[in-house]
């Protein structure tokens, strides 16, 4: 087995077989996984491990995921792939409005669970830029470190949320539509793929402050998509 894995993965699952195959899938792709079967203690474990990932079961002992999924939120920005038995809509909605990055439905093909992972981990991966910062009345997204800061103050965004702040930023003045935002997003599966960009807009929304009626970043361009109205200048320093 090797000394070290390039990537940590944490699994909360009640299902301690699933944990074992999939450890021992995931090794094949160069991934660590670490399994717990509840939720107990996993803030802790969250500061030990330093998971690039998380999977999170929606059904556990004591609490659901989606409390779970709060939890982690308040405190980390760490990409999370949510687990449902029921396949319902509203289970998947619920969870990206909360702030999970994608779903699965089992039973699933671990090599979709793999595809699913590696996807949102190249969307999380600094791409290059000529124009390391992109900034707009206060608000600073710096594209090598992958933070943004509002005011001064750092704001926690989930990789889905720092992607469609970045593409709007880089495409100010442009309406994007749902389409062309989940075409660059590259990899949210969604039976409303529509209702998924519409989540990610919204969860800006609230944690720039910016209220529909007036707006100062986003302006809803209906039947077309979305549109950036701030004024924003690169800085490549």
């Amino acid at each position: 087995m090797p000394a070290a894995f390039k990537k940590k993965i944490l699994l909360i699952d009640d299902d301690q077989k699933l944990g074992e195959l999939l450890k021992s899938y995931l090794a094949q792709f160069d991934m660590s996984l670490t399994a717990v079967v509840e939720p107990a203690g996993v803030a802790r474990l969250m500061e030990k491990l330093k998971p690039v990932l998380i999977i999170l079961d929606v059904m556990l002992p004591g609490k659901d995921g989606f409390e779970v999924c709060r939890e982690i939120r308040r405190q980390y920005a760490t990409p999370i792939i949510m687990l449902t038995a029921r396949g319902e809509l509203t289970d998947r909605v619920v969870g990206l409005e909360i702030g999970a990055d994608d779903y699965l439905s089992k039973p699933f093909e671990p090599r979709e669970l793999v595809a699913r992972i590696q996807s949102i981990l190249r969307r999380s991966a600094p791409r290059p830029s000529s124009a390391p910062r992109l900034k707009s009345d206060g608000l600073i997204l710096d594209v090598e470190k992958r933070a943004v800061t509002l005011e001064g103050k750092d704001l926690a965004l989930t990789t889905t949320e720092f992607e469609v702040l970045s593409l709007f930023l880089q495409n100010p003045g442009v309406v994007l539509s749902r389409d062309r935002i989940l075409d660059y997003l590259r990899g949210i599966e969604c039976d409303a793929f529509n209702r998924s960009v519409d989540i990610a807009v919204s969860r800006l929304r609230k944690k720039l402050g910016d209220a529909a009626d007036h707006p100062k970043f986003f302006k809803t361009v209906w039947g077309a998509g979305y549109l950036f109205i701030g004024k924003v200048m690169a800085d490549a320093s």
